[in-house]
């Protein structure tokens, strides 16, 4: 049985870790079934939105599996962090909007793989953190970084430093998660976000993702200079005409991501 499912659904890519058993522990394995995956759907253009979650109703993610941990080497175990943390930048530079549907524990990995997403929605029962300082390690594929990007330096070095695990309410408050839902909507929740995304131009999503994710690296100018060469690719294509022709006919556009 394969450690990772895709499904395709109207643009929608739902990537569902799929090994329950271990609570969606990542193996190397995994990790590498993962990596196929996201390259891709990286390409593919009928995907437009992708949504991440777990198989079952306990756990998106724990992170590492640390039962194969404990068999590994140095040498292996190096091999796994590299592993781990180039896949979720690659799901971080996805060129499609990302949504994480939290659907239980999200520990270690778990949670890094959530912060590699654009958007987070968890299950009121969800259970998240950055939990690698109690195993005596640090979070090692890209946690140290995303988090305070995210939600700012001392409050990251707070979560970080005490392993604390926070509730999907106290993951709200910190700025962790967009928005908390019942278990039984989850992925409708995550499918309604989706398609208020879909009715609007793909390559437009595509290019403020980028302008947003990239001007959030450098100064305010060199920012705008980033974004107003995003607009020019828009600028020649199809949808941009498209959307003018529809606004003036008083109808719905038709995108096809050209």
């Amino acid at each position: 049985m394969s450690s990772i499912i895709v499904e395709l659904k109207k643009h929608i890519a739902v990537v569902t870790i799929n090994r329950p058993d271990a609570l969606n522990a990542f193996n190397y394995e995994t990790l590498s079934e993962l990596q196929d995956s996201i390259e891709k759907l990286r390409t593919n253009p009928e995907v437009r939105i992708v949504i991440f979650t777990g198989s079952g109703e306990k756990a998106f993610s724990v992170g590492a599996d640390l039962k194969e941990r404990k068999t590994l080497s140095d040498v292996e175990v190096r091999r796994n962090i590299y592993k781990i943390g180039e896949v979720f930048s690659l799901i971080d530079q996805l060129p499609q909007p990302t949504i994480a549907a939290i659907n239980g524990f999200a520990f270690g990995g778990g949670m890094e793989l959530a912060l590699s997403c654009d958007f987070r929605i968890a299950v009121s029962s969800a259970k998240m953190g950055l939990t690698e300082t109690s195993l005596a390690i640090i979070p090692g594929a890209g946690g140290t970084q995303r988090l305070p990007r995210l939600i700012g330096q001392a409050k990251a070095l707070e979560l970080i430093l005490t392993a604390k695990r926070l509730s999907a309410e106290e993951a709200f408050t910190y700025g962790l998660v967009t928005k908390i839902t019942d278990p039984e909507n989850l992925i409708e929740t995550c499918f309604e976000l989706a398609e208020q995304m879909l009715a609007n131009g793909p390559l437009a999503l595509q290019q403020a993702k980028f302008a947003v994710k990239q001007g959030m690296n450098v100064d305010l100018q060199t920012g705008l200079q980033i974004e107003r060469k995003a607009y020019e690719v828009i600028i020649p294509t199809e949808d941009r005409i498209e959307a003018l022709q529809a606004f003036s006919e008083k109808r719905k556009p038709e995108f096809k991501g050209k």
